[in-house]
């Protein structure tokens, strides 16, 4: 029975040894304050546990790793930039970093913004990488995009266009019997054309069909971004549109051609790309702006020239015209 005790004690004796030189062999997490921490890709756990010392949050790497291969599963870590929170316990750091539950950022690209502006968008990002050069125009789907700090610009403008390309696909499943456009292409210039046309959602079903039904009796669109596209590419023009302009002859001003510019004007988004294939039907051939950022309808030239000149009235009104 002596013996016993004696084992028990010392037992006892040993665990409390253990209990107390466990934060020395282990060491702790000694995070203060919200912070970033960047693992490179590659980067093995070792490496990780060393920089974690050098930044101050952890005692000890030996110990750290020491808590991993005890407590620790065997899943790896992830790349990428996490959120260390205070409080943490080095067995909840390295159960983040096992997750791959890392920080994502955003990026944001508005319905009807053109591809140099999206260029200019991705390359004034600090956070990403690589050069790219301006996308085709239309190939972006407007959206908000996530990304991790480091990643390419490459690889999101490749996530955006693929994004386009599946809507685009879906899209076109689903339109209606007897639209103006006979392929996805046509549909995402006439898309442009509507998106750049009306600054009112509800118009734009509106808008594409009235552009359907000119193109279905062969007259001239005679939308003015496309006019403004090739002087810009995109950009605001800042002024008035010059009477040279209009008459210019290219392959995207409507007011000189027939049919369909040669490529979009913009990137449209998807109620503008879901106008165009499920245009609104009516007989409207014409339409002018109203003063509200929408535009009057008409089926005559005779009424359509009586809205210009209600238009004309109100922009001098305003003093808008000399």
């Amino acid at each position: 029975m002596k013996r016993a005790g004696l084992l028990i004690v010392s037992l006892v004796l040993l665990l409390a040894a253990a209990f107390f030189a466990a934060p020395a062999l282990l060491g702790e997490a000694t995070i203060e304050e919200e912070t970033q921490f960047l693992i490179p890709a590659g980067s093995s756990l070792s490496a990780v546990a060393r920089d974690l010392e050098a930044a101050g949050h952890i005692s000890s790497a030996e110990g750290f790793l020491l808590n991993a291969r005890i407590f620790g599963s065997s899943d790896p870590i992830q790349a990428g930039e996490f959120s260390l929170k205070p409080g943490m316990s080095q067995g909840e750091i390295l159960a983040a970093f096992q997750s791959g539950d890392v920080i994502r950022r955003f990026v944001t690209i508005p319905e009807g913004m053109p591809s140099i502006l999206v260029w200019e968008r991705l390359m004034a990002e600090p956070l990403l990488t690589g050069e790219i050069e301006v996308p085709a125009e239309g190939s972006i789907l407007p959206d908000t995009y996530a990304f991790e700090r480091g990643q390419s610009r490459a690889e999101l403008v490749e996530q955006m266009q693929a994004a386009m390309d599946l809507y685009l696909a879906e899209a076109w499943a689903k339109r209606a019997d007897g639209i103006a456009v006979d392929t996805i292409r046509e549909a995402l210039i006439l898309a442009s054309i509507v998106e750049k046309e009306t600054g009112k959602p509800e118009e734009r079903r509106t808008v594409a069909g009235l552009y359907s039904n000119r193109l279905r009796v062969g007259m001239m669109l005679q939308a003015d971004p496309t006019i403004i596209y090739p002087i810009t590419q995109g950009k605001p023009l800042g002024r008035r549109i010059r009477q040279s302009e209009i008459a210019a002859v290219n392959g995207y001003n409507t007011y000189t051609m027939l049919g369909l510019p040669d490529g979009p004007i913009t990137n449209p988004g998807r109620e503008s790309i879901a106008a165009v294939l499920n245009p609104e039907k009516h007989n409207y051939l014409f339409m002018v702006a109203d003063g509200s950022r929408g535009h009057e309808f008409n089926e005559t030239l005779d009424g359509h020239n009586e809205a210009v000149g209600r238009w004309f009235e109100l922009r001098r009104q305003r003093g808008e015209m000399e």
